[in-house]
């Protein structure tokens, strides 16, 4: 593998770059739909402390919301500068779906964002919570039309080859074909997940500080409660996932079990170094037959080893095996946060104890980094396609190209980047460390507050929050 050759550069400028942006969309998804969550409950109840909450996160939300508009702008002009053939023979299906996702989701939520950040004392209480609703529809149209190209370059359908160029023949397979229609759910309730850690483990930082303890309390087991109900469906998606991988993509799905051989029946590969030049796992730790299980739901099925496959045609394995494993263990470590303040609320205990609170706060990036693990899982493992099984990686960069070109470039793009993304999430941390208004005084046309369950109780006033720590 040569890294100045002008592909490796391109693939390693484009895996720079979508790294940064994806991180804030999956994160502005489930904040989105949290903030109309708590704009509807604060209709529902008229309690000041959803007020207070709201106007928290929706600072956080406006500065996420505008990195990944402007880091998504650069990924897009991208396509363009690096991989020019991609577009000519591509273009025809993939730029009418980039064009759905401006024209639809974007605008929608662009045109509402508006609304929710300055609307409040312009609009009616019912309307500003329509447009917080708005707002949290457009982001996850927007994930829509993303995941639908991306799922078609993952599995082509509802195309034919015209003049050497690839065309759309049925739009209904592209846009809802089954592999989309797994895909997307997998997408979203990643971005959700990643949010509700994200905000337990803001409730649990500042309870450990002794600070904005009430509102500390809902973040926390809101938070806590959300990942605990979504991490099964999570899995249970993710199982599909898998299953469209392995009657589509079968290379990949050998790659990620590191499966060297065809093997039956198929033993399943924990944890081990893969080996790709000698072609062997080094200190493997398996479980003889589970492959064959987990695969076919056979303890005694055949499974496709990857030299089933020419080797021009072989993915890489490294990135692959890893980056699923790592998926799976931030899952785990999800389930075994939230299910444990479960049961500690089940037990009539509550969720503040420090020994608790210190884990889910380290938390916070398992949700971050799932999903990068996952987006290098099946990108990586899409390789050597672009277009899987019709165009090459190799063949659909702009021909012109030149590693002076995308070199330069790409050092533009990492200074630039880490320059622009620093100062954002300083920024952000900034609105995390000083947390919400703990003042009623700021919320004009407060109405009284009632209990809800599972919220906020008597319980959570501020002297009984310190005695329970």
């Amino acid at each position: 593998m040569d890294v100045f050759d002008p592909v490796m550069l391109s693939r390693l400028q484009f895996g720079f770059v979508i790294s940064f942006h994806i991180i804030f969309p999956a994160f502005t998804i489930g904040l989105a739909a949290w903030l109309a969550t708590l704009e509807g409950m604060r209709l529902a109840t008229g309690r000041v402390i959803y007020r207070q909450v709201f106007d928290f996160w929706q600072k956080v939300f406006a500065v996420s919301f505008g990195m990944g508009v402007v880091t998504g702008i650069v990924m897009a002009f991208q396509i363009g500068t690096n991989w020019g053939v991609l577009s000519e023979k591509t273009g025809s299906i993939q730029g009418p779906l980039l064009g759905y996702e401006a024209f639809t989701a974007f605008l929608l939520e662009a045109s509402f964002f508006g609304v929710m950040l300055l609307g409040r004392d312009r609009v009616s209480p019912r309307f500003y919570f329509f447009a917080c609703c708005m707002v949290a529809l457009g982001t996850m149209f927007s994930s829509f039309w993303i995941l639908a190209n991306n799922s078609w370059m993952q599995v082509p359908v509802g195309h034919e080859i015209v003049d050497g160029r690839i065309v759309p023949s049925d739009w209904k397979q592209i846009v809802f074909g089954p592999v989309m229609m797994v895909r997307w759910p997998h997408m979203l309730l990643g971005a959700f997940l990643t949010s509700a850690m994200c905000i337990a483990a803001t409730g649990a930082w500042y309870l450990l500080r002794h600070v904005h303890l009430q509102t500390g309390r809902l973040m926390l087991r809101w938070g806590l409660a959300l990942v605990a109900v979504l991490i099964p469906l999570q899995m249970y998606v993710g199982h599909l996932t898998g299953l469209y991988v392995l009657e589509h993509q079968p290379a990949k799905f050998a790659a990620l079990e590191a499966r060297w051989q065809t093997e039956q029946p198929a033993s399943e590969v924990l944890l081990a170094w893969p080996d790709e030049a000698t072609q062997t796992n080094l200190f493997a730790i398996t479980v003889p037959k589970l492959g064959s299980f987990i695969a076919s739901g056979n303890w005694t099925a055949q499974e496709i080893g990857l030299d089933a496959f020419a080797p021009e045609d072989r993915p890489p394995v490294v990135i692959p095996f890893f980056g699923f494993r790592i998926m799976v263990g931030m899952g785990l470590i999800m389930m075994a946060l939230s299910w444990g303040g479960v049961l500690l609320r089940l037990r009539g205990r509550d969720v503040v104890a420090r020994w608790f609170l210190w884990p889910v706060f380290l938390a916070f990036p398992t949700g971050f980094i799932a999903i990068l693990a996952g987006w290098y899982t099946a990108e990586v493992g899409r390789q050597p396609w672009v277009v899987y099984g019709l165009l090459r990686t190799a063949d659909a960069v702009t021909p012109s190209l030149t590693a002076g070109d995308v070199a330069t470039s790409l050092v533009a793009y990492v200074a630039v980047y880490l320059l622009f993304v620093s100062f954002g999430i300083y920024y952000i941390y900034k609105l995390l460390r000083d947390g919400p208004s703990d003042t009623d005084a700021a919320l004009p046309n407060a109405t009284a507050s009632r209990p809800l369950a599972f919220a906020d109780d008597a319980a959570t006033a501020t002297g009984g929050a310190q005695t329970e720590e």
